[in-house]
């Protein structure tokens, strides 16, 4: 007896990811997207805020610019991101030294506070979507997404 409509739909998807790699990579990558959206719902802080709060404290005041290329994030969310956070006082806009054409944005002791607090969730969060994949899976998936990336060989 030939299989229903319902199974055969059912098992399309588990197929087709594991003969299209750059599909499967897709749905993984919006499934991640979805879960860190929520859990920044919860905490209060945005995925894009996260981001440049992190990279402000890695690396010190940086332009929006600067800050959209290195994120890759688009530079006009960029701004709404830095409007947002200047107005809750996380970060501040000053004049560049280097070139006063330009702002750089400066991270604060409240954005400090606020991306500890960020932070500390992350690996909950992590394990939580995650959570099917093995220290060493979750390791090796590191390596070759980084690879794949181009960041390193």
């Amino acid at each position: 007896m030939p299989p229903k409509a319902a199974d055969r739909e059912a098992a399309y998807f588990p197929r087709l990811a594991a003969e299209r790699l750059d599909i499967a990579l897709c749905r993984a990558s919006a499934a991640v997207a979805r879960a860190a959206e929520a859990r920044a719902g919860e905490s209060g802080i945005g995925v894009g805020q996260h981001l440049v709060l992190k990279m402000l404290a890695e690396v010190g005041p940086s332009s929006q610019r600067v800050l959209s290329d290195q994120l890759r994030i688009d530079r006009s969310v960029m701004v709404g991101i830095c409007d947002s956070l200047e107005k809750a006082g996380h970060v501040r806009r000053e004049r560049d030294t280097d070139d006063r054409r330009a702002y750089a944005v400066t991270l604060t002791r409240s954005g400090r506070r606020l991306l500890a607090r960020a932070e500390d969730a992350v690996p909950e969060f992590l394990d939580d979507t995650f959570g099917n994949l093995t220290p060493a899976e979750r390791e090796r998936l590191s390596t070759l997404l980084t690879k794949c990336l181009g960041l390193r060989s």
